[in-house]
């Protein structure tokens, strides 16, 4: 198994958060691949997407629907700040993870986190666990609860 996502395993387990992580054999990269791997709905999918804050230099993890695109303008608004979309380099160098596997925990410089809200309104979801084909399932107010995710409405 990967280090990265045995790091995700160990976060979990230190959020007292308890998942299984399916190595799929096949990529998970984009939410439509990770819906059809899963047997789930794209909406059922966690897409994790990685911005900067434009005058802070943070990092802020916006986890979104795979149904649904990031209306930046909203973000912007949750956030206080304007955003830039991270680099593929800076997310690796900063989070750990390749874009494409960022998981929502186990990040080597901890992010801001956003859930968007409409994420809860279903029993579980599907989240990247580190790499392009690692996946877990989990309740998504529990995990919300776990990384200490900020709620906001992101679409």
């Amino acid at each position: 198994m990967s280090k990265s996502v045995r790091r995700v395993e160990a976060a979990a387990e230190a959020h007292g958060l308890v998942i299984a992580v399916k190595r799929m054999g096949e990529t998970t990269r984009t939410a439509e691949d990770a819906a059809r791997a899963c047997g789930c709905t794209v909406d059922r999918i966690v897409k994790s997407l990685v911005f900067r804050g434009a005058r802070s230099g943070d990092l802020h993890l916006l986890l979104v629907s795979g149904a649904e695109r990031v209306d930046v303008a909203k973000a912007e608004v949750a956030v206080g700040e304007p955003l830039e979309r991270a680099e593929a380099d800076e997310v690796r160098a900063r989070t750990g993870f390749a874009i494409g596997g960022v998981s929502p925990l186990g990040h080597l410089q901890p992010p801001v986190i956003w859930m968007d809200a409409r994420l809860l309104d279903h029993e579980t979801v599907w989240a990247a666990a580190g790499a392009p084909d690692a996946v877990f399932e989990v309740a998504p107010l529990t995990l919300a609860t776990a990384i200490n995710a900020r709620t906001a409405t992101l679409y």
